[in-house]
């Protein structure tokens, strides 16, 4: 079998079972809505307080780059995993006994990861051909400027993500939910990263080159325009730049190879991802690197001189058959020391994390209460909520995790006691990492905030629950909260930031929401749970 045979076969067979799962259909769900919320303007591409008309290259750029940055962004998580599913099914284990080379069995995960993410740019591209006729605002149709932005800014951008995916799969550090967050801060870096050089061609998402082809424009049409260049989730309705136009981006050679670059930057990212492979070596985990089990004793060859063999083996013979009897549990105990699962929970959620992690929610708490109330509640409080995030992503999945479902399960009330005491211990770990914006709220006499405060501490551990139940793991709330995070507290979009701090006067209002919202999600997780329970 040739290089490039082993290299596709891996990447078909992991597509294939890939697009089998239910994951791959909210993939696609969550594609079609970036188009719904872009054609109805929920998602907005702006120059100032001003957008372009319909056409087919402001729709094209438009819809390219809200694929490109958020389909970079989510589908990290969505495709981090092919490389741990194989090593948690023993696949790898049988790969590793083949002749394959670490390089190609992690040419062909990054192929399969690429074509993941291709198939939702695809969608999202039929989406925006779709979209100019529904819009009609131009009719125009120029298949040039519609798609080739597509192919030009996204598909390296979603290079560059499947790349990653398997290089921090590569690294037992970044495998689990530490490098889901790691993540989120290098993508961030190379939103910024054009801007920080001033250097375009730095530029992994093609935003600033989108900037460039746009601003001169922009300074021509628009009255007051100051280069502002913004994609908005959320904001108020944009004003229509009627004498703005604008033919597309400029496909120059030096552009295309830039572009095309950034292929060459993704493939050698795998190819470094290869040399610190483990090739599934259970040696090289950290299970290994553990003191040996002591060895079992085994029975000596008859005529051995071990002492073993000169003993005598023991006689039961005068082990006389007996009835079993129970002694019966104290009435105390039928009670359901509910308070002790409680502190168990939240020793349980706890558990693993060191001096620093206690340090750093400490120093952001005092922040919380030395801080002037707009930041105490608004960026202070924000960090302090991300920093737990490893902690709530445990929740509603950490039996499963860990391998205890059956032991957990098989005790009585779990519903009533166990279940309840785990989202408490969410709810626990909220106030001590928030409370200090709480005691500012309080001194300052803020009611509706200090409400949208509590009903944010109900929400997160709710949601993390929710999501933990129904996908059996933490990655999805992870990734989902990360990015509410990003788009509310972050960057105060009313209504998506959960704390409340960019609600202003609907504060209260937004608040009762996020408490339905809760509520919906408490019953979710308590359905999920109860059908785990009868074995479904």
């Amino acid at each position: 079998m040739t290089t490039l045979r082993v290299i596709l076969a891996i990447a078909r067979a992991d597509f294939f079972e890939r697009v089998r799962r239910n994951s791959y259909l909210l993939t696609l769900l969550f594609a079609v809505y970036l188009g719904y919320g872009a054609g109805t303007g929920q998602i907005t591409m702006r120059l100032g307080d001003y957008r372009g008309l319909y056409t087919s290259a402001w729709i094209g750029i438009m819809m390219s780059l809200v694929t490109t940055t958020f389909v970079s962004l989510v589908g990290f998580y969505i495709v981090k995993n092919s490389v741990e599913r194989d090593r948690r099914t023993g696949v790898g284990e049988i790969l590793a006994a083949t002749p394959i080379s670490k390089s190609f069995y992690l040419v062909g995960k990054f192929l399969s990861n690429f074509a993941v993410l291709a198939s939702v740019v695809v969608v999202l591209a039929i989406g925006s051909i779709a979209m100019q006729f529904f819009v009609a605002e131009d009719r125009t149709f120029h298949w040039g400027a519609l798609l080739l932005p597509f192919l030009g800014l996204t598909l390296p951008a979603m290079a560059v993500t499947a790349a990653f995916a398997v290089f921090f799969e590569s690294f037992r550090i970044l495998r689990g939910g530490f490098g889901n967050i790691v993540w989120f801060f290098s993508w961030s870096f190379g939103v910024a990263l054009p801007a920080i050089t001033n250097h375009p061609y730095l530029d992994p998402l093609g935003l600033w080159v989108s900037y460039q082809s746009l601003a001169p424009a922009a300074r021509a049409a628009i009255p007051g325009y100051v280069d502002s260049f913004s994609l908005t989730v959320g904001d108020r309705a944009a004003k229509i730049a009627t004498g703005f136009h604008w033919d597309g981006l400029d496909w120059s050679p030096q552009l295309i190879l830039a572009r095309l670059t950034w292929f060459a930057v993704a493939l050698a990212f795998v190819f470094v991802a290869a040399i610190f492979f483990d090739r599934f070596d259970p040696a090289r985990s950290r299970a290994a690197k553990s003191q040996p089990a002591a060895p079992v004793p085994v029975a000596p060859a008859p005529g051995s001189d071990s002492p073993l063999a000169q003993s005598p083996a023991p006689n039961f013979s005068h082990v006389r058959d007996a009835r079993a009897v129970f002694t019966p549990l104290a009435a105390a105990a039928s009670s359901s020391a509910f308070g002790r699962i409680f502190v168990a929970e939240v020793r349980l959620a706890l558990q693993g994390l060191r001096w620093w992690w206690y340090a750093v929610a400490a120093g952001l708490l005092i922040a919380q209460i030395a801080s002037p109330l707009a930041v105490s509640r608004g960026a202070l409080l924000g960090v302090a909520w991300i920093w737990p995030v490893l902690v709530w992503s445990t929740l509603g999945n950490r039996e499963a995790r860990f391998g205890a479902t059956q032991l957990v399960f098989s005790c009585p009330r779990i519903l009533a006691r166990q279940f309840p005491a785990s989202w408490l211990a969410g709810v626990f770990v909220a106030i001590f990492t928030g409370f200090g914006a709480a005691i500012r709220l309080a001194i300052a006499g803020e009611h509706a905030d200090l409400l949208a405060w509590f009903v944010a501490v109900l929400f997160i551990p709710s949601l993390a629950l929710a999501l933990g139940a129904w996908s059996g793991g933490g990655k999805f709330f992870e990734a989902l909260y990360v990015v509410l995070w990003y788009i509310g507290p972050m960057n105060h979009v009313p209504g998506i930031d959960f704390t409340g701090s960019a609600s202003g006067l609907l504060a209260l209002r937004y608040a009762l929401v996020y408490l339905v919202l809760t509520a919906g999600l408490l019953a979710a997780a308590f359905v999920r749970r109860a059908q785990q329970l009868r074995g479904a």
